[in-house]
């Protein structure tokens, strides 16, 4: 995978320091630091309306960053130019609350479609990535399902296997068991548990699952009064 040059992996994967993200010049959040290793589990909570959302999309360059220093993946998105977005993406995978799957092609082809987009060309390679993916995530028997035949679940798990499948360092996840029954929700959770344990992909999980947090328990940082705070550490 390509890497941005000035990438090391002994800094943090994910560094914020006096961060401030606004939307049509007024300030969501501010004073935000933020530092999170390689190989971490982190929780992001904090009530509706709070700021996660906009938080996880400053980390992938889809929300501006108004103030302050901010490093993910060794790029600098405070001040990323439009070109280096899609080398900072392809080194992260994000999970969505609504699936986002492209309803007009069965589970194979929207993996597929993700790693042409990043560049994979040779078609042995693509599928090996593929069934691999889809292996890992415990959905290989539904690769020729259509979205629509699929459970919420098993459309969840379609989704980490396409936020997996170009081996990324860093997994953002915007409540991704927010629409999911309670059982549905533990299988998820432990699936993105046991990903991370294994492959040793950072973890950011936004999430209002109090329970899940319980059950799985792991470092929280929090969205309130108009910024973050580290449960455990600072800065």
């Amino acid at each position: 995978m390509e890497k941005d040059e000035n990438y090391s992996p002994k800094e943090p994967l994910v560094k914020l320091e006096n961060v401030v993200i606004s939307h049509d010049e007024e300030p969501l959040l501010k004073d935000v630091n933020l530092s999170i290793d390689t190989g971490e589990f982190v929780y992001l909570i904090g009530k509706s309306g709070a700021g996660k959302t906009s938080l996880l999309r400053a980390l992938y360059a889809d929300q501006p960053i108004a103030g302050g220093t901010a490093r993910v993946c060794g790029m600098d998105v405070a001040h990323i130019r439009r070109r280096k977005v899609p080398l900072l993406r392809r080194q992260i995978g994000i999970v969505f609350q609504n699936f986002r799957l492209l309803d007009d092609r069965n589970v194979y082809a929207n993996l597929e479609f993700v790693l042409r987009a990043v560049g994979w060309r040779r078609r042995d390679e693509i599928r090996a990535q593929i069934e691999k993916t889809l292996n890992a995530v415990g959905i290989a028997h539904k690769a020729d399902a259509m979205p629509r035949q699929l459970s919420e679940g098993e459309q969840q798990r379609v989704g980490i296997a396409r936020a997996l499948i170009n081996n990324p360092l860093l997994l953002l996840a915007d409540e991704p068991t927010g629409n999911l029954d309670p059982v549905t929700s533990a299988e998820i959770m432990q699936l993105l548990v046991d990903v991370g344990y294994n492959t040793g992909t950072t973890m950011l999980i936004s999430t209002h699952d109090f329970m899940m947090i319980d059950r799985f328990p792991a470092r929280v940082v929090v969205c309130e009064n108009g910024t973050v705070v580290d449960t455990e550490r600072k800065g």
